[in-house]
């Protein structure tokens, strides 16, 4: 079993509390409208995106590896741009990994624009070495995913402001 985590930064022009709009508040609308080639669907199950909420989020066959995870919300700090689930079913859970969470920070730069970060803490399943290949590519999808709205975001200065 391997106990670790997952990183990454990217910075954006765009200001935090803006992406912030976009990915946690209306994410499950935003995400299959601009990338349904990924996205089947993201539907509520319990509460809205507050804290203790579950939501289901559906993929295409695009996604090799699952086609369904259910998110457990565990925090939404809106003066600090925090937002932290975790998987309670699908995914990965049972095939490679026993537990998933997930923070997601958003956070201003001074001269402009911020840094999104994410880290993920796992517990891998007995057996199941971490694989750095699988690493490296979960963080490219994640990148030009977020590349992919920031560019939709650049075009439509107006929308989540």
């Amino acid at each position: 079993m391997v106990v670790g985590s997952i990183s990454h930064e990217i910075e954006s022009p765009l200001e935090a509390k803006r992406l912030w709009n976009a990915f946690v508040k209306d994410g499950h609308n935003l995400l299959p409208k601009q990338a349904p080639e990924l996205f089947a669907s993201i539907t509520f199950l319990q509460g809205e995106g507050s804290v203790g909420g579950i939501k289901q989020i559906n993929f295409t066959p695009a996604n090799k590896d699952f086609s369904y995870v259910k998110e457990k919300v565990e925090e939404v700090d809106e003066e600090k741009l925090v937002y932290r689930y975790s998987h309670v079913e699908g995914g990965l859970l049972g095939k490679k990994v026993s537990s998933a969470t997930y923070e997601f920070k958003y956070t201003p730069k001074a001269e402009g624009g911020c840094i999104c970060s994410y880290v993920v803490h796992f517990d891998s399943l007995p057996g199941v070495p971490q694989d750095d290949e699988k690493v490296k590519e979960i963080k490219d999808m994640s990148t030009a995913l977020f590349k992919k709205i920031e560019a939709y975001l650049l075009a439509n200065p107006n929308l989540y402001c």
